[in-house]
């Protein structure tokens, strides 16, 4: 299945891992591939109906081909765990990012469907709160493969009473 849509896209194969990834296992993905830098930034919309107390959670994941930071505002102060790294650290992100890239796809997951929905899409791309997160995360990683932080183990205990 994914071959046919892989053809159709008109990319290569590993440029579109990322994308998988992100669609079966969820979260945020990034990768290197020769000299094009990939990454898939998944967006939840949860859509609910009040009067027939049903809805679903619609996940857009986007993938972007080489993509550049435009603008970043705000600071956010996170945990985040990545990868081979055995705890959380403590992280600075932007709370809102922009970015541009060469060509990018909108994925359009509908769980009540079972669709998923792809299509090209153009830029800027404006993310906020935990997607603007995300975007800051894969960026590091393509940019340094080093993901920086301090050390939770600084957290110290208060009980209060």
């Amino acid at each position: 299945m994914e071959k046919e849509v892989i053809e159709k896209l008109k990319i290569p194969q590993d440029v579109f891992l990322p994308l998988l990834f992100s669609i079966k296992f969820g979260g945020d993905w990034s990768l290197k591939v020769k000299s094009t830098n990939v990454m898939a930034i998944k967006e939840k919309i949860t859509r609910f109906d009040e009067e027939k107390m049903i809805g679903y959670t619609l996940e857009n994941v986007f993938l972007f081909l080489n993509p550049v930071i435009l603008n970043q505002e705000g600071i956010i102060y996170r945990l985040e765990k990545c990868g081979n790294k055995k705890e959380r650290e403590i992280v600075k992100r932007p709370y809102k990012t922009t970015i541009e890239a060469e060509y990018a796809i909108k994925a359009s997951l509908n769980p009540l469907t079972k669709k998923i929905r792809l299509k090209k899409v153009e830029g800027p791309f404006n993310f906020t709160g935990s997607n603007a997160y995300g975007v800051s995360h894969e960026m590091e990683h393509l940019l340094s493969d080093e993901i920086r932080g301090e050390p939770f183990f600084e957290f110290e205990y208060e009980i209060e009473e």
